[in-house]
């Protein structure tokens, strides 16, 4: 499902943070957890594999079953293909949830679908709306929302168009302990059941070993950071 070897991105200029990651392998259903102390670069590696930024150096990323090439738009910063990657093969979920305040919580779910031509509804999307308990507030604003319940819709518009890979930046930092665990279980369980990939990045070491998460953990020396599996 997602190949990555011989990342590296500095960030700052020629003497700034350095951030690497020398292999990653995900398969259907596999969900990672990128830690390590605030400032290690997680979000920073998050948004390389999600087509944001351009990395330094990138020896191979590959993406899908047949397998999508990223390395080389990525590397040449291809914006045209990029923007069609990050369109259709990966769903973001942001730590504010990112939902656009004019639309209701249906428009913000289906507009993913929209922009890649697809359909606005689907027997597909309905499930995970029911299962995520995101039917009751569909006809809402944001501005009406609960923080639970814009990261539950956020998770549901990430996944709407059926993306290969799920990242998600620190999904559950807003959150209490008790509506943190319902979404992680969700995520979890969403992402397995559907053959999806994701990485999430989160400081709740205890979370991501109660959840049983693989884990990629940041070495820090002197301006850098390596994430290796532990």
């Amino acid at each position: 499902m997602l190949v990555i070897r011989d990342l590296s991105i500095r960030r700052g200029g020629a003497s700034g943070y350095k951030v690497t990651l020398p292999d990653m392998t995900l398969a259907n259903g596999d969900m990672v957890a990128l830690t390590g102390p605030s400032g290690c670069g997680k979000s920073t590696l998050l948004e390389v594999i999600g087509a944001i930024l351009r990395p330094d150096r990138l020896g191979e990323y590959r993406l899908g079953n047949p397998p999508r090439d990223i390395a080389g738009p990525l590397l040449a910063e291809n914006e045209v293909l990029l923007a069609d990657i990050r369109a259709r093969e990966l769903g973001f979920v942001l730590q504010n949830g990112g939902l656009l305040p004019w639309l209701s919580v249906s428009h913000n779910i289906t507009l993913t679908r929209r922009l890649v031509g697809m359909t606005a509804h689907s027997a597909w999307l309905e499930t995970a709306i029911t299962q995520l308990g995101v039917t009751p507030l569909l006809n809402k604003m944001p501005a009406q929302l609960s923080i639970g319940e814009r990261q539950r819709v956020a998770f549901v518009r990430a996944i709407a168009h059926q993306p290969r890979l799920l990242l998600a930046d620190e999904p559950t930092a807003a959150l209490d302990p008790d509506n943190a665990s319902r979404l992680f279980s969700l995520m979890v369980e969403m992402v397995r059941s559907l053959d999806m990939a994701a990485i999430v990045v989160s400081h709740d070491w205890q979370r991501v070993s109660d959840f049983g998460l693989r884990c990629y953990r940041a070495t820090t020396t002197e301006g850098h950071s390596v994430f290796s599996p532990v």
